[in-house]
């Protein structure tokens, strides 16, 4: 269970605030391509899961995952999540040709729980035709800082094809401490901030940036 606190910025100003107040704990920062698939029946949706291909940085490198039963309360969000790299030029194939996933189901973890539990799936897609489609995506700006007590950061800029919203995350198994020190962090600097209410997915499924 990944859980992680996720606050809304408003608008750019107050992101470069934020960046500005974070830049002494500046680690690295990524150019993320995010792109969704799910079964040509909404298998996965049906059961509020989603598959996601990332690259990070162009083709540096290439992450498949598998999220499912996510929820967002009070900037808090919970999401059962698997991971696994891939080679960046195999998920560019599978970004092309969709059906390519389920040719993976006997060497990936992800892919054959997919077709275990789903029923997506398996060798000979080629000829079967798409068992899954690409939904398309969003790319990211993530700037990941090491700050307070070993919390890590991340700072994200997301354009969508109908807009750009800003959000700042961090990852941890104590959500409500890390959320007080991050609001509290968020006043003293003057940044603006609000509980995020929607995951970025579904921002991206909705079409709209969401108030």
């Amino acid at each position: 269970m990944e859980v992680e606190v996720k606050l809304r910025l408003p608008d750019a100003a107050a992101h470069q605030r934020l960046s500005d107040a974070l830049s002494p704990f500046h680690l690295r920062t990524h150019l993320q391509e995010n792109l969704f698939f799910d079964g040509a029946d909404s298998e996965l949706s049906a059961h509020f899961a989603v598959s996601r291909i990332r690259f990070y940085d162009g083709d540096s490198r290439c992450v498949l995952s598998l999220k499912a039963r996510a929820s967002l309360v009070d900037g808090v969000s919970r999401v059962e999540e698997v991971e696994e790299d891939i080679d960046p030029s195999l998920g560019r194939a599978c970004v092309a040709e969709p059906w390519r996933l389920g040719s993976l189901s006997s060497s990936s973890r992800i892919m054959g729980r997919v077709k275990d539990e789903f029923g997506i799936g398996g060798e000979g897609e080629e000829k079967k035709g798409s068992s899954f489609v690409c939904l398309g995506g969003f790319r990211n700006v993530r700037a990941v800082y090491g700050w307070k007590e070993g919390l890590t950061l991340e700072l994200d800029e997301t354009s969508y094809d109908f807009g750009t919203s800003y959000e700042l995350e961090c990852e941890t198994g104590e959500p409500e401490k890390a959320k007080e020190m991050l609001e509290r962090f968020l006043l003293e600097k003057g940044v603006e901030y609000s509980y995020s209410k929607a995951s970025k997915f579904a921002v991206f499924r909705a079409g709209k940036l969401l108030p």
